[in-house]
């Protein structure tokens, strides 16, 4: 999720200072024994604790990769739930050591916030929900509605854009906070409800009656979503990066948290510089050579992580769709670790 102008407010408050600072995340993360990462308030799927505080989803899964890999230990992690309006700002002021937060990677947030998106750990794009009572099929036919937004976003901008590129008026009902935007689009306070179609997916499910509820086809926008860490921080970036391909490079390669003792033993070149039994791939990132195996061992690879998250076998139920190997049609494509 996103970015419109009043993010980028007051960013160059933070961009000096957050460049000095950078380069010490990493030796700072190494020194006291936990990564603390920004995490969404509560999204199913992506970031949300239970009653004890346990929090789960696809984006916390990377985070873990990243404790796993720095300390041989996926729970030396903190997640700290971030606002949509506070999450740049505790990345820049080093409140958080990583924004692992379902995030869109854009022009804007690369060159204006000291900010740099290492990867995409999920192919999204924005989308409407309406009632199914509506009768409406298709977001052209939603000319005068009222439509739930929150503000903060770039959900806000591409909202105006498309129906002003589709000569379509709206009504925006601006609210802050998610849960209270999906309770006044109950209530009936808006006429429709607009965010990632990931997110409305999700929240979907929450509904006391998902099936009165329908995702309309169109696209808004492409919303690469990934973490996010300070620019100037090139040891600390290369991690995070290296956490994402990592995942997607063990579910091309077949290795599983299940199989990774068993893979010890392949023949296979690419799996045993992965796993550190040849090469010394950790040197580089200031780690040992069973940084890949912890990694995938405690947290799994990105298919292991997408299934239990987001897929069949959660309560999402989302097909892979563009977040599938590229081999099977979609847009994951693991750098190679060697």
């Amino acid at each position: 999720m996103k970015l419109f102008k009043a993010a980028a407010l007051g960013a160059s408050l933070f961009l000096a200072a957050a460049t000095a600072s950078a380069g010490e995340t990493l030796d700072a993360v190494k020194a006291k024994g936990f990564v603390q990462c920004g995490v969404h308030t509560g999204l199913p799927g992506f970031s949300i604790a239970n009653s004890k505080g346990e929090w789960t989803g696809l984006d916390v899964d990377l985070c873990k990769a990243i404790a796993a890999m720095m300390f041989g230990d996926a729970t030396k992690y903190k997640a700290v739930a971030q606002t949509t309006q506070q999450r740049f700002t505790a990345l820049q002021s080093g409140e958080i050591d990583v924004l692992t937060r379902n995030t869109t990677a854009t022009m804007t947030r690369d060159t204006t916030l000291g900010l740099m998106t290492p990867g995409v750990n999920y192919y999204d794009s924005q989308g409407i929900m309406v009632k199914t009572s509506l009768g409406i099929k298709s977001a052209k036919e939603l000319g005068g509605a009222a439509i739930c937004v929150q503000p903060g976003t770039t959900t806000e901008l591409n909202l105006a854009d498309w129906f002003r590129s589709n000569k379509l008026e709206f009504k925006p009902v601006v609210i802050n906070n998610p849960d209270e935007a999906m309770r006044s689009y109950e209530a009936g306070r808006c006429d429709a409800y607009t965010t990632d179609k990931s997110g409305l997916a999700t929240t979907r499910t929450t509904l006391a009656k998902p099936d009165d509820h329908v995702i309309l086809p169109e696209d808004f926008s492409k919303e690469p979503l990934g973490p996010m860490v300070r620019q100037g921080d090139d040891p600390w970036f290369m991690v995070v990066r290296w956490a994402l391909n990592t995942m997607l490079e063990a579910e091309e390669y077949g290795i599983k948290s299940s199989n990774v003792d068993e893979m010890l033993k392949s023949p296979n070149p690419n799996i045993q510089r992965i796993l550190g039994v040849t090469g010394e791939m950790g040197k580089g990132l200031g780690l040992d050579q069973k940084w890949a195996y912890n990694l995938i061992k405690q947290v799994g690879n990105y298919g292991e992580s997408f299934e239990r998250n987001l897929g069949k076998s959660s309560a999402m139920k989302l097909e892979r769709g563009l977040n599938a190997q590229w081999r099977d049609g979609g847009l994951m494509y693991g750098w190679p670790v060697r």
